[in-house]
């Protein structure tokens, strides 16, 4: 059974062949590739919100490379050790193209061949990518601010960097759901930054505080990258940095034998009440 809900009338919507519909007559097709388009265009605020295609090249490139693995894993492992379990039904907000997405997937249906899980962001293009490289998960085009899912519904969220309404994610939550958060820390791509601004600032501490959630963790997890100079510039690409860096920036990183950069990563987990 699905958890989408129409974003219309806000009514459940059921599979029909390759269309969802819902009691209100609102139908939304499949794409070939497998995902639904659940953001209106009232609802829009450019043409195409979200991540460039560029930005969404040079992140799955850098991923794919293994870069941010120890984060990944991190991720899982923290998941994996949730009592009682972590449930069947998750949805990644702001999922990009896919690649926590896919391993909680993994991780879920390894133990509970029941579990269905949800990848959600309002960049379509990635979208598109994602939900043609990774069946096993249902990928929506959506906005963070409106979830196109019934109340309660979902046993747990995962958002990565992405923004997202609290409202929502009580709404959508179960009672006793699972929230996973992961935030910059203080150092987080510190020589990066350096590359582009004259003064670095670090990133303020974030504390927290989701009303009516419990926090059940709240780890930090910092670590080196080696990079080649092609791969700092994937990295700058797919980060909001690369607005303000100028092409010498760019040619100066690309031309580097090796860039030396921190990570510095906050992974929280909340219950809610």
């Amino acid at each position: 059974m699905s958890c989408f809900q129409c974003p219309l009338c806000h009514q459940p919507l059921a599979l029909h062949g390759t269309c969802y519909r819902c009691a209100g007559q609102h139908s939304f097709d499949l794409a070939k590739e497998g995902y639904v388009n659940l953001l209106p265009v009232q609802f829009k605020h450019s043409k195409d919100p979200g991540d460039a295609p560029m930005m969404m090249a040079a992140r799955r490139a850098f991923l794919d490379a293994g870069h941010y693995q120890l984060l990944r894993d991190s991720i899982m492992a923290s998941i994996a050790a949730l009592t009682p379990e972590p449930g069947l039904r998750w949805l990644d907000i702001g999922c990009g193209e896919g690649y926590y997405t896919a391993a909680l997937a993994d991780q879920l249906r390894c133990h509970q061949s029941q579990a269905v899980i949800y990848g959600m962001d309002i960049a379509k293009n990635a979208v598109r990518s994602a939900a043609k490289r990774y069946r096993q998960v249902r990928f929506c085009v959506a906005s963070s601010q409106r979830l196109p899912f019934v109340d309660a519904s979902l046993d747990g969220i995962m958002r990565i960097y992405a923004p997202s309404n609290p409202a929502e994610l009580s709404r959508t939550l179960r009672p006793g759901g699972v929230l996973l958060t992961v935030t910059p820390g203080p150092r987080h791509l510190y020589q990066l930054k350096a590359l582009i601004y004259r003064d670095v600032q670090l990133h303020a501490p974030k504390e927290e505080n989701v009303a009516g959630f419990t926090l059940l963790q709240d780890l930090s997890l910092g670590y080196p990258l080696q990079l080649t100079g092609e791969e700092g510039v994937a990295l700058l690409r797919m980060t909001p940095f690369a607005w303000r860096a100028t092409p010498l920036v760019l040619e100066r990183l690309s031309a580097m034998a090796q860039f030396d950069c921190e990570t510095d990563f906050t992974v929280r987990l909340w219950r809610r009440a």
